[in-house]
């Protein structure tokens, strides 16, 4: 039985022990107190590497008891402290209560590669008193994994430096250079980094003194006088100080950044949105569209264009298949993202053979990181193609944006590298010539698993044993035969007529195999994968729902499908999850073998959806935004716990190391929305196909400045009494053709249907 979530005040909190603020590359983890005291998970993070691993501030040599603190917005903070009088003394009468007589700490920080910190201390007594402020400070410039317990593998040199540089400024640089020998599979050389941190102190009045870690500030206050400090800390790569970010003002590059973006973007509205889980869609959309330009990695900004970090606090990387799955799934609300995740992966394509970092020629990047121990070169990860999703989902990628913008342009150069990677897709991962797919890493550091499910114990046997490499999954089929049947089409369009029909016809091969290889009718479901003995392993886990959104399922399969999908084993009532609750090897806490994903569930809806099976969409759609509601701020997490959801679990659990914000859970909410109101945009043909069926709990929605090719429109949906939405052009700015028609794929509608639809299309403001 499903909890009703009513007058509830569950609120869930992703890492509660630890507060992030982050932009870009940078991420300030603290504790709650809003200091970083040493804790593991705590720094001032850039480029994934810690430049300071301590900053707190005391007054007169104790904390400060914290008052509020909070952040103001993903990248700018705020927090309150207070201490009593230093001279004050208590007696009988009169107790020494900071909230009576009270010294205020302010502090106002922001983010900006690097970050600033104003700090305000102000005498709210009628005494006139002396403060000893200090602030401790350190930096290690340690590895993510150093910091987190593992021992220090990086050895380096750290300079310290204090200076006066004017008459109200004073600086401290911390200076690490480290290098590493390295051999690993033929890779061989002497790696090297040189990363610095600067923080520079402007005061009006006092000069502060060093004393080891400490900065001291001895500060006279008059009854009602306030004294402030400017901080900023500032960022150098290899020597090269990092442009500072300007995020204080509104004049600021970041603040301009941002309102292009939102100017440019969809927006959301209802004219219902005081009801409950209408509020909660909306305030879920544009939580997820804040946080999706939060993860924007300002330093590959393309014209244009832009792509976005996999996660905070331990994705600020670019991820090859993460940036391709946010980018598709967030198309509805632009399709900047695409064109720059699409630059990114054609820039780092491979182009020749290295074992170590699992690379081959025509292969799509998975990570670029810039952790010390990557650049150092005792992992593989400064650049690293372990991974098959990234390569086998570019075309899908580049047909979309076809799709959406219907600029040759704009696709044009990347048609070469999409037949690259099928073709580094044909060769290398069609290991057994049995016309399946498969991965097998080859770096003596490489990922063991390398489809969508990539922690070692993910692909699991029916009775809980992992699943040796090679394998081939189920949903890595799937992207397979939707790259090429999608690519096909594209190739039409640019008179590549026997290439188109070649793929077309793969595609097509492609899905009977499967269909006839991994379908399990005693359990009316597919397997999850195929071993490297042409084996089925027939575990029941969320990976078909990947085949379902591709195609590649055939029609008689759907529905039974479909409904196996929603019964509890699978479905916990918040989401599908990882795997199912039946099996053996089935934790609610396991990162793949359990738990519920945004992003998986999201597309699963529009799979439901483009098949016209609507009640399953709004079952799903609706457990979906629920979820969202638990959350602070409506942000989903990357993950959380499988738990069902009954009067025993009103609330699930969270993973422990979950991302929150991250970038393809902060993309779901769209394609979710997308799927209950049917679009579908063919931009080449200047065509907006529209299928809305908006739930009882959603009875109308707006989208504003939505861009298909060179038109914008705005549509206001709105379900009616007898249950059918329609829809209202509200304003059409360019050349458009909107045709209310079901998807190509339904199962439900019938040819009377199609005819009224499009009948009712050409009637006025529709």
């Amino acid at each position: 039985m499903e909890t009703d979530l009513g007058d509830t005040l569950i609120r869930l909190a992703p890492r509660r022990s630890t507060n992030y603020l982050s932009l870009g590359r940078t991420v300030l983890a603290t504790g709650n107190d809003g200091f970083i005291s040493g804790e593991k998970d705590q720094g001032a993070w850039c480029y994934q590497t810690r430049i300071l691993s301590l900053y707190r501030w005391r007054i007169n040599g104790q904390a400060p008891e914290v008052s509020a603190t909070s952040g103001v917005s993903q990248h700018r903070w705020m927090g309150y402290y207070i201490a009593p009088l230093a001279n004050c003394k208590e007696t009988e009468t009169h107790d020494c209560d900071p909230a009576q007589h009270t010294i205020e700490l302010k502090l106002t920080r922001g983010i900006a590669n690097g970050f600033w910190e104003t700090a305000e201390l102000t005498n709210y007594t009628q005494i006139a008193t002396t403060v000893r402020l200090e602030l401790e400070v350190d930096a290690d410039f340690a590895d993510p994994s150093e910091a987190t317990g593992n021992k220090r593998q990086q050895r380096g040199a750290l300079k310290k430096t204090w200076k006066k540089a004017s008459a109200h400024l004073w600086m401290l640089e911390f200076d690490y250079s480290a290098e590493h020998e390295f051999h690993h599979q033929g890779n061989n050389g002497v790696a090297r980094m040189h990363r610095a941190a600067r923080l520079r102190f402007e005061i009006a009045n006092g000069a502060p003194q060093k004393a080891g870690r400490k900065i001291r500030f001895t500060i006279h206050l008059e009854p009602h006088e306030t004294w402030r400090v400017f901080i900023d800390c500032s960022v150098a790569l290899e020597g090269e100080w990092l442009p500072a970010i300007d995020t204080r003002n509104a004049a600021g590059d970041w603040p301009t950044k941002r309102l292009e973006f939102l100017t440019h973007a969809t927006a959301f509205s209802s004219e219902q949105q005081t009801a409950s889980l209408t509020n909660v869609v909306l305030k879920t959309l544009n939580r997820a569209k804040e946080d999706l330009f939060a993860l924007r990695l300002f330093d590959l900004d393309c014209p244009c264009a832009w792509t976005m970090a996999g996660g905070v606090p331990s994705y600020l990387a670019f991820f090859g298949r993460d940036a391709i799955a946010a980018s598709w799934q967030s198309a509805l609300l632009t399709d900047k993202p695409a064109r720059g995740t699409l630059a990114q992966l054609s820039a780092h394509q491979a182009k020749e053979t290295n074992a170590w970092r699992d690379e081959q020629p025509g292969r799509m990047i998975h990570e670029l990181h810039t952790n010390p121990l990557a650049v150092l070169n005792f992992t593989p990860h400064a650049r690293y193609y372990g991974d098959v999703t990234a390569s086998i989902h570019f075309p899908v990628l580049v047909t979309a944006l076809w799709h959406w913008t219907g600029s040759k342009e704009a696709v044009q150069p990347y048609i070469e590298p999409a037949l690259k990677a099928l073709h580094w897709a044909d060769e290398n991962a069609n290991v057994y010539d049995d016309g399946f797919y498969r991965y097998q890493t080859r770096s003596e550091q490489g990922e063991k698993n390398q489809g969508w499910k990539d922690s070692d114990d993910a692909i699991v046997t029916a009775d809980g044993k992992q699943v040796p490499d090679p394998l081939g999954t189920c949903e890595m089929q799937a992207f397979a035969y939707a790259s090429k049947l999608h690519f096909a089409e594209l190739l039409w369009w640019f008179d590549e007529i026997h290439l188109a029909k070649q793929l077309y016809d793969e595609a097509i091969e492609l899905k009977k195999r499967f269909n006839d290889t991994f379908w399990m009718e005693d359990e009316q479901f597919f397997g999850m994968a195929i071993d490297s003995q042409g084996k089925l392993v027939r575990s029941i886990a969320s990976d078909p729902g990947h085949c379902l959104v591709s195609g590649i399922v055939d029609e008689s399969l759907v529905c039974p499908m479909t409904h196996r999908f929603l019964r509890n084993d699978l479905f916990s009532g918040w989401g599908i999850r990882s795997l199912s609750a039946n099996h053996p090897a089935f934790n609610p806490y396991a990162y793949h073998r359990g738990t519920v994903w945004p992003v998986e569930n999201g597309v699963f809806v529009l799979a439901m959806a483009r098949y016209g099976l609507q009640a399953e969409a709004h079952r799903l759609s609706k457990a979906f935004f629920e979820a969202a509601s638990l959350f602070d701020y409506c942000r989903l997490p990357e993950v959380f716990a499988g738990h069902q959801r009954d009067s025993n679990h009103p609330f699930p659990g969270l993973y422990p190391r979950a991302n929150s914000p991250q970038a393809w859970s902060s993309s779901a909410p769209f394609v979710v929305l997308q799927a209950l109101l049917g679009i579908f945009p063919y931009a080449p043909l200047k065509t907006l196909l529209l299928d809305p069926s908006l739930p009882e709990w959603l009875p109308s929605v707006t989208l504003s400045n939505l861009h298909i090719g060179d038109a914008i429109v705005d549509l206001r949906f709105e379900r009616g009494h007898d249950g059918r939405t329609d829809y209202q052009v509200e304003q059409l700015r360019g050349d458009l053709h909107i045709i209310r028609q079901p998807s190509p794929w339904s199962l439900t509608t019938g040819y009377g249907e199609r005819v009224r639809d499009l009948i009712t299309s050409l009637l006025p403001g529709h």
